[in-house]
Parts: C-alpha cells; sequence; structure tokens
C-alpha cells in the first residue's frame, strides 16, 4: 500500500499568462535590486492562477526560489503545491532547483537560461554560476516536474537589471 500522496494534474498556463507572471516576479526582482539585493525574483502561482506569494533575492545563499519554495512548504501542503508553478526571472541554480523539487511544487517557468545572466556577471565572486541546467536537476528525481523557459521575447527587459549591477563584466 502506497503512503505516497494522490497528485492532481497540473491546470494549465497559457503562455500569455506566463509571460504575465515573469513580468510580475521582474517587479520583485526589481524591489530586491532597490533595497541592494540581487536583483532575482519569483512569484509562486497558485492552481487558480493567482499570485501566492512573491519573493526576492536576499543573499548569496538566501536565493529568491528558494526561500520562495521553503515558504511555500510551511504554508502549503504537498498536494496543493504540486498543482502550483514556480515562476522566477532566471533559471534556477541547482540548489534552487533541489529546493522546488523537494517543496513539490509541480511546474517551473523561468525567463532567462542561466548561460544568459553569467555573459554579464563574468567571474563576480557574487554570482559564481554552475552550469548545472535546472532541467537536468529536475530530470534527476523521481517527479515530473513541468518546465517551461527561456523565453526570449523577455530576455531584454529581464536582463536589463543586471546591466552595471555586476562588479566583473563577462
Amino acid at each position: 500500500m502506497s503512503t505516497e500522496p494522490t497528485l492532481e494534474a497540473l491546470p494549465p498556463m497559457s503562455h500569455d499568462e506566463m509571460l504575465a507572471h515573469l513580468l510580475a516576479a521582474n517587479v520583485v526582482a526589481l524591489q530586491a535590486m532597490a533595497h541592494g539585493r540581487h536583483p532575482f525574483g519569483a512569484v509562486l502561482v497558485g492552481p487558480d492562477g493567482a499570485v501566492l506569494m512573491r519573493q526576492g533575492n536576499l543573499g548569496t545563499v538566501r536565493h529568491a526560489e528558494t526561500e520562495l519554495a521553503r515558504r511555500a512548504a510551511e504554508t502549503y501542503g504537498p498536494e496543493f503545491l504540486w498543482r502550483c508553478t514556480l515562476v522566477s526571472t532566471f533559471e534556477p541554480c541547482a540548489m534552487c532547483a533541489g529546493t522546488q523539487y523537494w517543496a513539490n511544487i509541480g511546474r517551473l517557468v523561468y525567463g532567462c537560461d542561466e548561460t544568459a545572466l553569467l555573459s554579464l556577471t563574468g567571474a563576480d565572486p557574487e554570482n559564481p554560476t554552475m552550469h548545472l541546467p535546472a532541467r537536468r536537476v529536475l530530470a534527476a528525481g523521481q517527479k515530473a516536474i513541468e518546465v517551461h523557459g527561456p523565453f526570449p521575447e523577455l530576455e531584454a527587459e529581464l536582463l536589463e537589471p543586471h546591466r552595471g549591477f555586476w562588479a566583473v563584466a563577462g
């Protein structure tokens, strides 16, 4: 007898809805930057399409996606979170993708690839990127987390807050 929760199917999310939520996450990134933090933002979207939580970057090991996934896991049950979407301005790092996996958030939408960010941050010690795509991290698990991204039509807008922010150019 299985003790795993029964997971319902993810509700559909249109391309236009994904774009709108990415822009909402970018507003969060701009707010983080206004507070002197790295300009990354994430939102948690519920099964009904409403934004349930917002989170900006808080520090080197307190990324927006990790903090959001932790808060979500403390607030909601795994069955509910499976029907939710984590939306991030950038492709989550391995730590963030892993936290999303363990929080049981069923879909990831991200705006720009990690490689686009690397082209701006270069060797900046505050953003030593790892070339380990979120899709690869999530595919290594036993859950079929849906992944959408990048969205080239938003790349310039999502990259803009990062231009000139990082100490070392790529």
